[in-house]
């Protein structure tokens, strides 16, 4: 099986969106490190006023464990840009 890096995203919406997605960043880096995960990339990205997202790249193999500890909206495979 290939080990494909994923994106696992949590969208927020409203006028806090912006700031919701940074601080639910942290909390993210926080279950890392608590966790001791071999994972170093999360980021929040601001699409307009109105909705933003923060994400977590892992490893395809993480998928049901972090999907049912963490509670993503949604997935994408990750493309390195």
């Amino acid at each position: 099986m290939q080990n494909r890096k994923i994106k696992i995203i949590w969208d927020f919406r409203g006028p806090a969106a912006s700031k919701t997605a940074e601080h639910h960043e942290i909390h993210l880096k926080e279950y890392i490190e608590i966790e001791a995960l071999d994972l170093n990339i999360t980021g929040c990205k601001h699409v307009n006023d109105m909705h933003s997202y923060a994400y977590m790249i892992i490893n395809e193999v993480q998928i049901p464990v972090l999907r049912d500890a963490l509670k993503p909206h949604r997935a994408e495979v990750y493309e390195p840009q």
